[in-house]
């Protein structure tokens, strides 16, 4: 029996295990100091390639490229153990937890970006971006990143930091997945009601289905899903007076049962464990965050949020589908995009393909901050 049974990371930091740390990164193997790679527009650059097993454990990734909104543009790809679609396939900067073609700076357990007012010639620099989701392999793992705008990438710069071991995974280690989804604009259910204004509690409208609801994950398999990133431009509204999205209610279907789901929320800003209509704006903690805020006052405008089940996955058998509104009932069209994580055993179900680039960019963008009609 162990002195103690680790249950925290850093509890488990005195254990001292076999294995090789190793690093790719884009160090000038001349000695110079161009620590950087150019990927040329419509090139894609691997930025890893591994043999062996192992577990890749941190990311950090920085990129300048002047094409706008090219956070969106950029797409990144992970593969593991020679599988010729990728469990990861998202644009960039949704992958690291903000939507909408824009940085910030926040700090969450698994994913943070590192971003300040410094601006180039041509504008501002991109975030440094890191990720700590652990992503084993048992035979090989390929990272690549697809550069679909219209620019070069003229500055990019990665670490991946891994451990090799001496054994695969066993059986019941899960590969990590994210998903990049979309729906421009979320179809809009409309309930007819004899309240010209009605209170949040009294909107028209029933949902005993969740057919309507926008779909943030849709995976078959076993395995457990460990979070989201959820992206809103909000500019549609139920009522003249009621513009905020968060009455859309969470469910999560699990291993193919149709209604009712085995989880059940009451709204999207309880789900991203915050209430009231996220009256705090932007905040980042370790497990759930606002990392886009617009007025909260209004609600309109640009939202990104996360919630990380890092504590807390839900575990599937077979398959899982989770599910959100987009107002009570579905009662708005607003824009929605998201990320999912999750990790199952193998094999996954094909990958699907991105919108193309022109459908992936948002309906209003500022480089960064808020924009007027």
């Amino acid at each position: 029996m162990r002195f103690w049974q680790p249950n925290s990371p850093l509890s488990g930091l005195p254990y001292v295990k076999s294995g090789r740390s190793r690093r790719q990164s884009t160090w000038d193997t001349s000695g110079g100091n161009r620590d950087f790679a150019v990927v040329a527009a419509g090139e894609t650059h691997t930025v890893a390639e591994i043999e062996g097993a192992g577990i890749i454990e941190h990311i950090w990734l920085t990129t300048r490229c002047y094409s706008p909104q090219y956070l969106r543009k950029l797409v990144l790809e992970m593969y593991w153990d020679g599988e010729e679609t990728p469990s990861v396939r998202t644009p960039l900067g949704d992958f690291f937890g903000v939507g909408h073609a824009t940085a910030v700076h926040y700090v969450s357990l698994p994913l943070s970006m590192v971003f300040g007012p410094r601006r180039g010639p041509k504008g501002p620099f991109a975030a440094a971006m890191n990720s700590y989701f652990p992503m084993p392999f048992g035979s090989s793992a390929r990272i690549v990143l697809r550069n679909e705008s219209d620019q070069p990438i003229e500055n990019l710069f990665y670490y991946v930091d891994y451990e090799l071991t001496e054994e695969p995974p066993t059986d019941d280690v899960g590969r990590f997945h994210a998903q990049y989804r979309q729906e421009k604009p979320a179809t809009k259910v409309v309930h007819e009601s004899d309240i010209e204004k009605p209170a949040p509690w009294d909107l028209p409208g029933i949902n005993l289905t969740g057919d309507d609801n926008y779909v943030i994950l849709d995976a078959t398999g076993r395995g457990h899903y460990v979070g989201c990133v959820l992206s809103i431009d909000n500019f549609d509204a139920s009522n003249q007076t009621f513009t905020w999205p968060g009455e859309g209610d969470d469910m999560i279907f699990i291993d193919g049962e149709q209604w009712p789901p085995s989880m059940h929320g009451t709204g999207t800003e309880d789900y991203f464990n915050a209430a009231w209509g996220f009256p705090s704006g932007a905040y980042a903690g370790p497990y759930h965050g606002i990392t886009l805020a617009s007025s909260v006052q209004e609600h309109f405008g640009l939202w990104s949020m996360y919630r990380f089940h890092i504590e807390d996955p839900i575990r599937f058998s077979s398959s899982i589908r989770m599910t959100i509104e987009h107002g009570h009932a579905n009662d708005q069209g607003n824009d929605y995009s998201s990320v999912a994580y999750w990790y199952q055993v193998e094999p996954h179900a094909p990958t699907a393909q991105l919108p193309p680039v022109e459908e992936r960019l948002p309906r209003r963008w500022p480089e960064h901050g808020l924009w007027d009609e």
